[in-house]
């Protein structure tokens, strides 16, 4: 018995070693997923960051575990991933902004989770593909690498989030980040890219690329600044209304 349980156990250690694949995958290319849902929790009071970091990893996770197929070819759709880069640097600059405590801890807490899923599966491109591959079509793989994968990008989120409040220059660089994937997505679109490299030559345009992403991560810093003091004025001049009111 104890030999056919050995036999048993080697025989699924291929699966295993194929479920620690995916783990290992997931986690090397979740760390721009770890630094948004860091950044987008921040906020949260302290007793909700860890319900906000949970809730959103999970819903992104699961949402990539039904629509891993789906989304893998969506995104190869000509100018999708391109509005998907734009998206994000919305995204990205309106993480910059200060917390408002006039908006409700529950309003507040799906805000964040809202934020944290669809950042997610714009950024998660490249997880999907690599998932997909790994897992070669096997449903079970797939579920159970994703769902070990959680609790590590949790970990890193909760991280992240802590340093965040100790260093608020971790908030700039994380938009910049962000900004920095944006732009990458813009200009490797299925369309933009070909467009380029027809028009400028395939070198140009690999560098172009990286001209992208610096122009992304540069243009989120400028937008939630600048963003940041048009909001700032704006609550200055409503303050004061309301003190010359009274």
């Amino acid at each position: 018995m104890a030999r056919t349980f050995a036999v048993v156990m080697l025989g699924q250690a291929p699966f295993w070693l194929a479920v620690l694949r995916i783990v290992v995958i997931n986690v090397l290319l979740s760390g721009d997923n770890a630094v948004v849902i860091a950044m987008a929790c921040r906020g949260l009071p302290r007793r909700q960051r860890v319900w906000g970091i949970a809730i959103g990893a999970g819903i992104a996770v699961i949402l990539l575990i039904v629509f891993t197929g789906v989304v893998a070819k969506l995104m190869q759709q000509p100018y999708l991933k391109a509005a998907g880069g734009l998206a994000l640097l919305y995204i990205a600059a309106k993480l910059l902004l200060p917390d408002q405590p006039e908006v409700q801890a529950a309003a507040h807490l799906w805000r964040a989770v809202r934020i944290v899923v669809v950042a997610d599966i714009i950024m998660s491109l490249d997880n999907i593909i690599a998932v997909a591959t790994a897992a070669q079509g096997n449903l079970a793989l797939l579920v159970i690498g994703l769902a070990v994968s959680i609790p590590i990008i949790i970990a890193g989120a909760a991280l992240l989030m802590a340093l965040l409040d100790r260093l608020p220059i971790l908030v700039w660089l994380g938009a910049a980040l962000l900004g920095w994937v944006a732009g990458e997505a813009v200009v490797t679109d299925k369309a933009v890219a070909p467009a380029l490299a027809a028009a400028f030559g395939a070198p140009f345009a690999a560098d172009l690329m990286w001209a992208a992403s610096a122009a992304g991560a540069v243009l989120v810093v400028v937008a939630g600044a600048l963003w940041r003091r048009a909001l700032g004025k704006r609550h200055a001049a409503a303050a004061g209304k309301g003190a010359h009111g009274a």
